[in-house]
């Protein structure tokens, strides 16, 4: 957190070899405190993750985590590159300054596809179609969101063109 009461999120996982982004909106208190995202344990991310990409995510140490997700084409990043919030709900988000995406086609030239976690991110979906992209407006993993883990699975598996199992 700055002098200002702004808190600045995490740089982005991603590379040149990605095809998908995952983009949340902005890290919990636990994922700043933790330094990598979804670090809050109720938080689904990881374990959607495994299912979609049949890896344990949930097993790995954030340096493995964030290995196999590039190895599978994927990066993370967030909507918002700082804002004010007391606690961790997106309702909460105010003086929310965006990331700047114009440099994601020079550092992510294959990227083709923007899943957002959840709804508040999803808000930016009609610009990233804009610029081309396909996009997935998914269930969120928070824990606030209470939609059952199976119907978020799927739903994030039909992003990458899986069937349910």
């Amino acid at each position: 957190m700055t002098d200002s009461g702004l808190l600045v999120g995490l740089p982005p996982i991603l590379d040149a070899g990605i095809g998908t982004l995952i983009l949340g909106s902005f890290p919990s208190p636990a994922s700043l405190a933790a330094q990598h995202y979804y670090a809050h344990r109720q938080n689904q991310f990881w374990r959607v993750m495994a299912e979609v990409l049949g890896e344990p995510l949930p097993e790995f140490d954030y340096a493995g985590k964030q290995r196999c997700l590039l190895r599978h084409g994927v990066g993370v990043w967030d909507v918002y590159r700082a804002c004010r919030r007391e606690g961790a709900l997106d309702a909460a988000i105010e003086a929310a300054e965006r990331n700047d995406f114009a440099l994601l086609g020079e550092k992510a030239p294959r990227l083709r596809r923007i899943c957002f976690n959840g709804q508040t991110s999803g808000r930016c979906a009609r610009w990233f179609a804009g610029q081309g992209y396909e996009t997935h407006i998914l269930p969120s993993t928070s824990p606030a969101y209470t939609l059952a883990f199976a119907r978020k699975v799927a739903a994030w598996r039909a992003a990458w063109g899986q069937p349910p199992l």
